[in-house]
């Protein structure tokens, strides 16, 4: 069997490593004689799983005592519901910075449940870059500071970090989650969905300081509250158990390779190699303002459309999958999260080039 270089945005490749253990674990769980998917979330065998996992996901973010980690489920989706629901409650106002398809979409939810305050947006310009904050624009009264620190569709990347006082930030970290060291201390939530670098779709990971634990709206459905969910240990229903099994590993891969601070300079030399090659090439571009961009998806184009679908083709063929970019903004997309190789950026660059001087 051959691997392909699976470039998809999420679902998203995984580390072979992890994919390797799992496939050894799966009919027999450490002499358990049972698969992870049919241990009791309850039983001592899970219970090791889920604390091993949380403790090595605190230890390589270095995620503070004060703050409880939720495994939780119903996609990153389902926090854009969730976040209003338990921390716009004390002056019914938060702030967010519009970046894109999926802060339109948190926008929305939360405009169900009280004022927002949309402080800056990129729309202007098919939101290829990471519009500048003027803190004469936020509000000192908001329950909260919204962003998303990387977008997957647009190829932007935030390279810092509001000051926003005393009101939280929240983050949507869902696509750049462990790709880089980050100071969890200077924001309020941190959430982010499993399936781009942590493991496959169906676990939720919510990072949350525990003062803004305790505060929802007295009718919050029961699994949208945090609290219930941290008085539970993220069990007050049968977690994703196979989800949080294997992101613990991936969570010891990346301990293993070196943690963040090895995994950010991989991930900027593999970054690199593609944006090197964009810069130079007569053909290819990308449509990302430089100072936005992304480590972690790279959309490029041809400008021509027929190209596009010929270079997409092509490289299917050739065992490059899924670079057909978003249907909103067209062209290819290579996301290449921590699991994918090195050397698949570099096969990747090569075939571009072939592709170029054949027509160019």
């Amino acid at each position: 069997m051959t691997r392909v270089y699976n470039f998809s945005a999420g679902p998203a490749t995984l580390p072979e490593e992890v994919l390797k253990k799992a496939a050894g674990e799966m009919l027999d769980y450490q002499g358990s004689g049972m698969s992870v998917m049919e241990l009791s979330h309850r039983g001592k065998e899970f219970t090791q799983i889920f604390d091993t996992a949380e403790a090595t996901l605190r230890e390589i973010m270095g995620i503070p005592n004060n703050y409880k980690v939720l495994f939780l489920q119903g996609g990153a989706s389902m926090q854009f519901t969730a976040i209003p629901l338990n921390l716009m409650t004390k002056n019914k106002k938060a702030d967010y910075v519009h970046t894109g398809q999926w802060t339109k979409k948190a926008i929305a939810e939360a405009k169900k449940f009280g004022i927002v305050n949309v402080v800056a947006s990129s729309e202007d310009n098919n939101f290829t870059y990471i519009p500048e904050l003027d803190p004469k624009t936020f509000s000192k009264d908001a329950d909260y500071f919204y962003i998303v620190t990387n977008n997957t569709i647009y190829g932007t990347c935030c390279k810092s970090i509001p000051e926003t006082g005393d009101v939280p930030i929240v983050a949507d970290m869902s696509s750049n989650i462990l790709s880089e060291p980050i100071d969890v201390k200077k924001f309020g939530v941190i959430f982010a969905g499993a399936q781009k670098n942590i493991g496959p779709a169906g676990l939720t990971i919510v990072i949350i300081r525990e003062d803004l634990i305790g505060n929802a709206v007295e009718n919050i459905p029961t699994l949208l509250n945090y609290k219930v969910q941290a008085d539970n240990g993220s069990m007050a229903n049968t977690p994703p158990c196979y989800s949080i099994y294997i992101a613990g590993l991936v969570f010891e891969w990346i301990k293993e390779k070196g943690g963040l601070v090895a995994t950010k300079k991989i991930n900027e030399e593999k970054a690199a190699i593609l944006y090197d090659f964009l810069d130079q090439s007569k053909l290819f571009s990308s449509p990302v303002d430089k100072a936005s961009r992304s480590l972690m998806n790279i959309p490029f184009v041809t400008g021509n459309d027929e190209l596009d679908a010929k270079l997409i083709a092509e490289a299917a063929k050739k065992g490059f999958k899924t670079l057909k970019g978003h249907r909103t903004v067209g062209g290819m997309r290579a996301s290449i999260y921590n699991a994918m190789p090195t050397q698949g950026v570099k096969a990747l660059v090569e075939l571009m080039k072939e592709f170029e001087a054949a027509n160019g």
